[in-house]
């Protein structure tokens, strides 16, 4: 049955319609425990779901929809090692990347595995920290380039930021993603061949993007650092490529392995990782490892009422599917989480943009909202006034913490810049929940002219999720929580979250026309436009061949 055709489906269509003309001032107003109701906590995270356009009923109606579409068997499923990613055959197992307990793929802990790698990241990254691991010419590493793209870029640089606090001052960590070249030479900019270590980070050792820019640094090196053996001292990888690795020039004993059975946007908390390891320690990486581990014992065992990373999922596609709002925003109030929204992107638009669903039907329903956001109060002054008096509302989820991160202010002076910063996080919640009526704007005196312009609707639902302080493992929490919404979601829309089959056919193509740029065009393989633009860049190079079309 169509997933829109089912009980639980048409129960919620009919919901929303008695919901619509409500508004988040009256829910309030008429329930003094809501707050305190629809609050939770989950390890540091204390997670608010009250400013959200939804009673019990509407929750409750969320619920059976999970539970009509297989909810708690398919996340066992996931947890007991089952091959879910039925599209690549392969179970999805990140969860046994931070598990301390076995976790079996065909009757085989993995875990053990899984922490001899550790221990080896370890090895490495605390020498590399202590400056007791020696380049070719018999200087301390005293810079890591990390050096990826997609999740072995977004998620090693954004837990990278998010906990600089905890890295080595003497320490320099750069990455490296785009095949741009002006991003490799910015990454390369006042670093000392000599002093330098590069990871390079591609499950396949294949990547396009990847092996260009390594091999590049590589010439880099060898340029500066005329020893043959100075691949050995300047490069680790992470890889499954063993072969890959050693015709590179790498020491495959400074090769960190990882698993088919954990996609790459799932795998910050494993060899990808390394570099967050060189930045924390190995010590913090336990604590980072520590909180995943306390949010997936939450998702695996709280049932789905409450079970918060599951009621974050439902909501997403209460406005998703029955609101019909199409983005979603992340407001970290925290610098050091600025690049977290991009993250998410990755995370929540790779796993669950999908079209086809898990009997290779096409979904009868929208999937994966368009996710994005900025760290606040910076997005204040970018694009809050659409979130406030634009004509669609953006569920938001605000984050922010109750103490800053330790640094180089004056405690006093970074308290008064933390207090404000947190005010701006409650107030614009509150403004988007509560937003100001035509009679509030014109009883405070404003000219009737403009008391439409200043008046602000509100009814604009967010989460908002709090801890005490930015640590490696409320980091590792919060990460935790997304992975296991994302998860929820793709469980209803009937999806497999965990391929990214969407990422190829340009990837293809981008090699076929690399191919054409630099030898013989063969127009007929294209459009008249692809033809152009392969003629244009042919044409404006020094070499262009004169024949081109």
């Amino acid at each position: 049955m169509a997933l829109r055709n089912t009980p639980a489906w048409e129960a919620l269509v009919a919901h929303q319609h008695g919901l619509d003309a409500t508004h988040l001032r009256s829910l309030f107003a008429s329930d003094r425990q809501r707050a305190a109701r629809l609050t939770t906590q989950v390890g540091d995270l204390t997670i608010d779901f009250s400013k959200h356009l939804v009673t019990d009923a509407t929750l409750g109606l969320l619920t059976q929809l999970a539970q009509a579409t297989g909810f708690d068997d398919r996340r066992e499923a996931m947890f007991s090692g089952e091959r879910i990613n039925t599209t690549e055959d392969r179970s999805v197992l990140h969860i046994a990347l931070r598990a301390n307990s076995p976790v079996n793929i065909d009757g085989e802990d993995v875990v053990p595995e899984v922490k001899a790698v550790l221990t080896k990241m370890a090895r490495v990254a605390d020498l590399i920290r202590s400056g007791k691991w020696m380049g070719a010419t018999n200087k301390p590493i005293r810079a890591v380039v990390n050096i990826g793209i997609g999740g072995s870029d977004l998620g090693p640089l954004m837990a990278t930021k998010a906990l600089r606090h905890l890295a080595p001052t003497d320490l320099t960590l750069r990455f490296v993603s785009n095949i741009d070249v002006a991003a490799l030479d910015a990454a390369l900019v006042d670093l000392d061949p000599e002093t330098t270590m590069f990871v390079v980070a591609s499950k396949t050792f294949t990547t396009i993007e990847t092996m260009t820019n390594a091999r590049s640094a590589r010439s880099w090196l060898l340029a500066a650092v005329q020893n043959e053996n100075a691949i050995a001292h300047h490069f680790v990888a992470v890889s499954t490529n063993t072969e890959g690795v050693a015709s590179f020039g790498i020491d495959t004993n400074n090769m960190f392995e990882f698993w088919d059975w954990v996609g790459g946007r799932y795998s910050v908390d494993a060899a990808i990782g390394f570099s967050v390891m060189c930045a924390i320690g190995s010590k913090s990486f336990d604590d980072f490892l520590a909180g995943f581990r306390l949010v997936d014992e939450h998702f695996r065992s709280a049932p789905l009422a409450e079970n918060a990373p599951a009621i974050a999922g439902l909501l997403g596609i209460w406005y998703r599917n029955f609101w019909g709002w199409q983005t979603h925003a992340v407001l970290p109030y925290s610098q050091a989480l600025s690049r977290f929204p991009a993250y998410l992107q990755q995370l929540d638009m790779e796993s669950n943009g999908k079209r086809i669903n898990l009997d290779g039907e096409p979904v009868d329903v929208d999937t994966a909202p368009i996710v994005w956001g900025e760290s606040g109060t910076n997005g204040q002054h970018a694009f809050y006034q659409l979130l406030h008096q634009g004509t669609t509302p953006v569920p938001c989820d605000f984050i922010g913490f109750l103490q800053p991160e330790p640094g180089h202010i004056d405690p006093a002076a970074a308290m008064n810049h933390h207090q404000l910063l947190f005010a701006n996080l409650i107030a614009q919640s509150e403004a988007l929940a509560f937003g100001k009526t035509s009679g509030e704007v014109a009883s405070a005196g404003v000219d009737p002219g403009l008391v439409a312009h200043r008046t602000f609707p509100g009814n604009r639902p967010s989460t908002i999720i709090t801890a005490p302080a930015l640590t490696a493992s409320v980091l590792g929490q919060l990460i935790a929580f997304y992975e296991h919404r994302v998860f929820t979601q793709g469980v209803v829309w009937g999806v497999n979250s965990f391929d990214q089959w969407g990422v190829e056919l340009g990837k293809v193509l981008a090699t076929a026309i690399d191919a054409e740029l630099d030898g013989s065009p063969n127009p007929k393989a294209h459009d008249a436009s692809t033809n152009a633009l392969i003629a244009r860049f042919r044409n404006h190079q020094p070499s262009a061949n004169s024949g081109a079309t």
